[in-house]
Parts: structure tokens; sequence; C-alpha cells
């Protein structure tokens, strides 16, 4: 089975990688979103607002991207993509503990910890797999469209790591304690993040038939979850 993609075409077993990492994230995208709403609708001050529902708004196209692709790819295969996404997320074993750790942020009413979970710890985790390194194996494929569309949300995932990690440092210089209850709340959210990332690299090591180790993808992400913590001036 083949794919038309521009001037390109797609092997079935590329179709199924789609399927299994791309198609599916329209479930845990929604979820960041949902939180950031939360954080827009709660933050201390309008200018957190401000980034807050811009960013909110990045995530809700993110997720409408990923359904408009969704039914091209379904129209386009003939494949089960676009009918399977609920089950994979819901019942694949690789994508439970991302479900799980999101599940868990859905609840965090507290704004800082809700904050620091989701963008200083979980966000560049996932993002870089979901975003970057699924952009690197797009590219690799043939699929020049998957890889624009991932490359450009790319930039939306950046600017939200920027003001955030930016928050955190004028949190810290406004009141240096802050940084040990940020710290806290980093070393309470990594082990699940370090989960979802292990996860979703069993997936990538099985799809891409080893091309990208499990390690690869894990080692990748975790480096940069810590690259956002060092920026944001707090260490895991």
């Amino acid at each position: 089975m083949v794919l038309a993609s521009g001037s390109a075409t797609l092997p079935g077993p590329w179709v199924e990688v789609l399927g299994t990492l791309f198609t599916p994230t329209r479930f845990p995208v929604h979820a960041l979103q949902m939180c950031t709403a939360y954080l827009g609708y709660m933050a201390p001050a309008s200018y957190i607002s401000n980034c807050a529902v811009f960013a909110a708004g990045d995530l809700l196209r993110r997720v409408s991207l990923v359904a408009y692709r969704t039914r091209q790819l379904a129209d386009a295969t003939g494949s089960s993509i676009g009918r399977t996404e609920r089950a994979a997320w819901e019942r694949n074993e690789a994508w439970q503990p991302a479900r799980r750790v999101l599940e868990q942020l859905l609840t965090v009413y507290d704004w800082g910890e809700c904050f620091t979970a989701m963008n200083l710890v979980i966000r560049p985790t996932l993002d870089h797999i979901l975003l970057r390194q699924l952009a690197n194996a797009a590219h690799d494929a043939g699929d020049e469209l998957t890889w624009l569309l991932l490359g450009n949300l790319a930039v939306d995932a950046d600017r939200c790591t920027r003001w955030s990690t930016a928050l955190a440092q004028y949190a810290i210089e406004r009141r240096a304690g802050n940084r040990d209850v940020l710290q806290r709340w980093v070393a309470r959210w990594t082990p699940r993040a370090e989960a979802a990332a292990a996860g979703l690299g069993q997936l990538f090591e099985q799809l891409t038939s080893g091309d990208r180790s499990a390690d690869t993808v894990e080692n990748a992400s975790n480096s940069a979850r810590r690259r956002v913590l060092n920026e944001a001036g707090l260490t895991e």
C-alpha cells in the first residue's frame, strides 16, 4: 500500500506508524489543551493569562490539524486510520504511561504545580518525541507533509517553552525559596514523564523495525526536558 503525499509515496508500514503514533495524538494533546486553558483561567496575573490562552489556542490548532490529517490519511489509504485511535490511546500498553500522567495532570488544581508539571516536565518530554523525533522519522520515510506539519507545530511548542522558562526564572528571582518549591514538583512529576517516554520509545522501536531504539528515543526526550529545566534555573 502507498499513499500519495505531494510528489512522494508512503509505504504501508509507515502508514501503520502514523496510525499508532501520530493520529492518536489528538487525545493527549486535547488533555494538554484543557489543562492549559485552566492555567489561563486561574493565572495570578493577566500577563500569564495571555500567554496561557494563546498556548491553549496553539494546542487546539494542533488537535485540529491532526484531525484533518487523520481524515486525509483515512480517505487515501482505506486503512483503519480514523477508527482505531481511541482504542490505541486507551488500550495500547505503550501509550498507557502517557495516558496515566495526563489523566493525573487533569486532577491537579494547584496552579503552580499544574504549570510546573505540564510546561516544564511533561510537555518538553512528550513534545520532543511526538513532534521532533516523529518529524525526523517522517522525513526519513519520505512523508514530507507530516514532516512539515510537525515542524510547524514544534514552533508553537518552542514558544510555550520560552514563556514558561521565563516565568520560572522570574519566580525564582523574586523569591529564592520558590526554587525549592518548583524543584519538589519537578521531582514528583519527572518519573511519570520518564515512564511515558519509555512507553513511546518502545513504540518507536517496534514500528520502525529498530531504526530508532527505545533507549535512543527515551534518552533524547529526557535530555530535552533537562535542557528546559536548566534554562528555567532548575535541576532534576
